[in-house]
């Protein structure tokens, strides 16, 4: 079996490209002029520039390929034109592609987030049925996606995967968190809760969905099936780094200004940074879940490694790596 995967150089890309060639799948990663292509260097995969801002760019890339696997993306960015041009225009090139010169897919799966949804707003779980309500420009831009995959959906047959927040060796959006609470701190901005998934359970459930009949033409919310308070996670952190951190309350007024200084700051230089407006806009609200029935009933997901372990497993990674 062939599968192209875009963002491959990426924290889940590049596991997802490592679990593909441990399955027997010939890999094609495509691999951008200024990406870092150093996760890639110890697997036997074919790199093939493009550019999913760049239709003509990929009309050769998707020829040939059984499954085309979309996660590449920006999840934070200097001006919010940034997000909808590369996570929804840059989804609506690579399915029309697809569409254009490999209609005999066996599957074409999009990667979205929990933020494509929104947060939850009434008493239960939100499921997939319901109707999204995003409050940031990433999250919007995530949904403009979705919409982009399934206006093919009676050519290309596409699942669309909705993770809750995806943590795990090589990831740095998380790592911030570890970092801070490593030198004793703990920003706190009130009590609520947040769906999580370690990255080896996330890239176990979009093969699964990959390869299941029964999914194509559906969205799926992905986590670990547990429900996480923002104190359980901080404190799983601090004990999976030994130390005893000091709690800062951050009122949320506080939090706009900081992601006001951090915009002016990232147009000054240039480059992105992980706290933002558009993050602030989605920290504003406390409860980041989500319910995986569907996923645990239609395509047989299990995840497998609860936050404890998965955390400390993260710990130990940065560890080794001298990330902390």
């Amino acid at each position: 079996m062939k599968a192209l995967v875009t963002g491959a150089t990426g924290f889940i890309g590049s596991h997802l490209a490592e679990a593909l060639l441990k399955r027997g799948y010939e890999v094609s990663c495509l691999v951008r002029k200024t990406s870092n292509p150093a996760w890639l260097d110890a697997l036997d995969v074919k790199r093939v520039g493009g550019d999913c801002s760049d239709k003509s760019s990929l009309l050769d890339c998707v020829k040939g390929q059984d499954y085309v696997f979309h996660l590449a993306g920006l999840t934070k960015a200097v001006c919010k034109e940034r997000f909808y041009s590369i996570n929804a225009k840059g989804t609506a090139n690579l399915i029309e592609a697809v569409a254009e010169n490999n209609p005999g897919i066996k599957r074409f799966v999009y990667l979205s987030s929990l933020s494509a949804f929104g947060p939850q707003t009434g008493g239960r779980l939100p499921k997939e049925d319901e109707i999204p309500h995003p409050v940031s420009d990433y999250g919007k831009s995530k949904l403009e996606g979705e919409n982009a995959v399934f206006r093919h959906a009676g050519r290309i047959p596409a699942t669309v995967l909705r993770p809750s927040v995806v943590y795990g060796p090589r990831d740095r959006e998380f790592f911030w968190f570890f970092r801070i609470i490593e030198r004793g701190l703990i920003p706190y901005w009130g009590d609520g809760h947040t769906s999580l998934i370690y990255v080896d359970d996330l890239v176990n459930a979009i093969i699964l969905a990959a390869c299941s009949n029964g999914a194509a033409g559906k969205t799926y919310f992905i986590s670990d099936g547990e429900l996480h308070s923002n104190a359980e996670i901080i404190k799983e952190i601090a004990s999976s780094l030994d130390v005893k951190a000091v709690r800062i309350r951050l009122p949320k007024s506080f939090l706009r200004i900081i992601g006001y200084f951090s915009d002016r700051i990232s147009k000054m230089v240039g480059k992105n940074t992980i706290v933002n407006r558009d993050k602030i806009k989605e920290i504003m609200y406390p409860e980041w879940v989500c319910d995986i029935s569907k996923a645990r009933s239609e395509f047989c997901f299990k995840p497998g490694v609860d936050m404890k372990k998965g955390i400390k497993w993260t710990a130990d990674w940065y560890r080794i790596h001298k990330w902390l």
